[in-house]
């Protein structure tokens, strides 16, 4: 047993403090021990009323805390070869695969809204189990970022470092065994994912986004940019990307379904816990990436919340999906929704939740409401 000694003169301090005075003149305390002071209520109703920040809306508008601008939002866009080529993409309503030369037009008119930038997606020619055109210096990406640099030099292009789009079998990367079975083989994928950044920073990219969650990705691809004298461009990983059913739209848009099993080799479980998505986006970081992103956006509002606390000041991307856009649109169409309120408000909780950047197909429409706002 341990014993604790504690001498009268200190008792007697303490005593003092706990109630109303000290002792008698004989040393005794004979007072009761005041009980705790509660803290001052709260000014409630009516004195409280929180409805008078809500009366006007210039009022409403000084004390909001998250606000859009144009300049937070990126404009995916599609690229395929040929000339004068405008698809529209059927799950995408008002999204269309472009030939090189109509992306001219749709750049200079995301500059011409403020926008912070657009991030570039390819469908090349020709697809095989490696996917070789992703590494041409003629390819389709590198086409299109020298016209999208031509065309509005102040705009950032962003463009995505991925092989599902180039392979025939739609994975992200050379496809061999892993665990017995056929998977991305991770280690082969990050020599091609190397090759093909320093081949759009040739082009003139402004940002290279690798998203294929290939473990190491960002490093290889820092080794390689900085080796070719790279050393300013900045990448932005997709460094929490989960297995999402909500990325169906995207795929009929970048041609890029998976012909043979799917990608949750590689990417995230929805069901992981957060602490999972916290360690890859450390990892990317500590690797070399300078920006991040958390890719769906609406279903996990809480990653975005727990990224944004766990690293301030690190620039955090949210991809607002092609799945996310397409279900919006639809119900706008037959009138169950109000598109423009609807966008605006999950466009908010986004950047609320801590996104500092979105990545959304709505970019133009947006900057255009916002434009016109009161």
């Amino acid at each position: 047993m341990l014993a604790v000694v504690v001498s009268s003169d200190r008792i007697h301090a303490v005593f003092d403090v706990l109630t109303r005075s000290g002792p008698d003149k004989s040393g005794h305390y004979e007072h009761e021990i005041m009980p705790p002071t509660d803290p001052p209520a709260s000014p409630g109703f009516p004195t409280t009323r929180l409805r008078r920040l809500r009366q006007i809306p210039g009022i409403r508008r000084l004390v909001q805390t998250t606000r859009l601008s144009p300049a937070d939002l990126v404009l995916p866009l599609f690229v395929r070869p040929g000339s004068g080529v405008r698809s529209e993409i059927a799950s995408m309503p008002g999204n269309y695969q472009l030939s090189p030369d109509l992306l001219a037009d749709e750049v200079r008119e995301a500059a011409a809204l403020g926008l912070g930038g657009v991030i570039l997606f390819g469908i090349p020619e020709h697809k095989d189990a490696t996917g070789t055109s992703a590494l041409s210096e003629s390819g389709i990406i590198p086409q299109a970022v020298r016209v999208a640099k031509h065309a509005a030099p102040e705009l950032p292009v962003i463009t995505d470092l991925c092989f599902c789009e180039y392979t025939d079998h739609g994975q992200c990367g050379v496809v061999g065994r892993v665990a017995g079975r056929p998977d991305v083989d991770n280690d082969a994928t990050l020599e091609l994912l190397a090759r093909q950044a320093v081949v759009h920073a040739r082009a003139g990219a402004d940002v290279v986004a690798p998203s294929g969650m290939m473990d190491g990705m960002v490093g290889a691809m820092r080794r390689a940019l900085d080796d070719a004298g790279f050393l300013h461009l900045p990448i932005l990983s997709y460094a929490a990307k989960y297995a999402s059913a909500f990325y169906g739209p995207f795929r009929d848009a970048a041609e890029s379904a998976p012909q043979l099993g799917d990608r949750r080799g590689y990417q995230m479980d929805p069901a992981a816990a957060p602490g999972q998505a916290m360690r890859e986006i450390e990892l990317d970081l500590a690797e070399g990436a300078d920006l991040v992103m958390v890719k769906p956006a609406l279903p996990y509002l809480d990653i975005i919340r727990q990224a944004a606390d766990r690293f301030p000041g690190v620039p955090l991307a949210a991809y607002n999906v092609s799945g996310e856009f397409s279900m919006l649109k639809a119900a706008a169409a037959r009138a169950w929704l109000d598109e423009r309120p609807v966008v605006l408000e999950t466009l908010t909780a986004i950047r609320r939740a801590g996104a500092s950047i979105i990545l959304t197909y709505w970019a133009k429409d947006v900057a255009r409401w916002l434009q016109r706002s009161p």
